[in-house]
């Protein structure tokens, strides 16, 4: 039997591939879930090139399962020329039963959305974050500009004074 080395993977380092900012600003994050993707291999290249955007996507549930839309997949130039890339289209998302069962009651019975936050390298499969979520109101939105805000000053008046 081989023991397994206490070394950690040098390099790579950060195994992130885009991150919703947008999703933390308009949504309440009650409860996230890690989802697989259904892609298509010149997607994959496009995704370790690191050309993805989330911005305009949305999850979608339909029958028992569950769908990105607008997500935005760039090809590369070195794509292959026999086939034809379509950078937003619908792809898949795989979660275990249990998990589309909570998202499906949440979303239909408490008026939760369900929207991407980030996507990511996990043990070398893309994955995406989805989190379940409540729209915020204006109010919501003006209090948490108006933290950060503040947070940035606090920081400035402290790194000043020592």
């Amino acid at each position: 039997m081989s023991k397994k080395s206490g070394k950690k993977k040098t390099g790579g380092g950060d195994s992130s591939i885009v991150v919703n900012r947008r999703a933390r600003f308009e949504f309440f994050i009650e409860e996230r879930f890690e989802a697989g993707l259904v892609l298509e291999g010149w997607e994959v290249k496009s995704l370790r090139a690191g050309r993805a955007n989330l911005t305009e996507a949305y999850v979608f549930i339909r029958n028992g399962e569950a769908f990105l839309i607008g997500c935005n997949l760039p090809p590369l130039a070195t794509a292959s020329t026999h086939i034809h890339p379509d950078p937003t289209r619908t792809r898949k998302l795989l979660l275990h039963q249990k998990e589309l069962a909570k998202l499906v009651g949440a979303t239909e019975q408490r008026g939760y959305t369900v929207v991407p936050l980030d996507m990511h390298w996990s043990r070398g499969r893309a994955k995406l974050s989805i989190g379940l979520a409540k729209g915020k109101k204006q109010h919501d939105k003006r209090a948490d500009k108006k933290e950060r805000d503040w947070q940035r000053e606090r920081e400035r008046l402290l790194k000043h004074r020592v």
